[in-house]
């Protein structure tokens, strides 16, 4: 049985990242940037967030965190992820799932820039990812992956 050492896989991931965004930032580049977008309380995607904020923070990306009321409405978080999709300062949107129930979370996926869809779910990424073509992947089977080949 072999024991995977993720710990120290991620700060080898995270050291590499960094030394790619320093050399972006050092060719005259924006500082790459995420925004992720929550709405309502719930404890475990505020947790979830946090930890990719704090992970951002430490390559030398800007992460900047939406929180926002469970009433939040449609039409509003939409018009906001379209802000986002149209702001150069910001190569990431993430929007933490679930959403409340009357906000439509396949409208939301979609509204979403494919090029700024770091989750890997909007259709066209997933369609582009089964006919292998280059795609954003969903990051948890993509992290998995990434721990199995750097195991050997």
């Amino acid at each position: 049985m072999i024991i995977i050492d993720g710990k120290k896989i991620a700060q080898e991931i995270r050291a590499e990242l960094k030394t790619e965004i320093d050399k972006l930032i050092s060719a005259g580049k924006n500082v790459p940037g995420l925004v992720a977008i929550l709405v309502g309380d719930n404890p475990a995607s505020e947790s979830y967030v946090r930890g990719k904020a704090k992970a951002c923070e430490e390559i030398g990306m800007r992460a900047v965190t939406e929180r926002h009321p469970s009433d939040i409405t449609e039409k509003t978080l939409l018009d906001l992820i379209d802000s986002y999709n149209n702001n150069d300062k910001f190569n990431g949107i993430l929007v933490q799932l679930p959403l409340p129930k009357h906000i439509d979370e396949d409208k939301v996926i979609e509204t979403i820039s494919p090029k700024k869809d770091v989750d890997g779910f909007h259709p066209i990424n997933v369609g582009n990812l089964v006919i292998g073509k280059p795609a954003f992947r969903s990051c948890t089977p993509a992290g998995i992956q990434e721990l199995i080949v750097r195991s050997g």
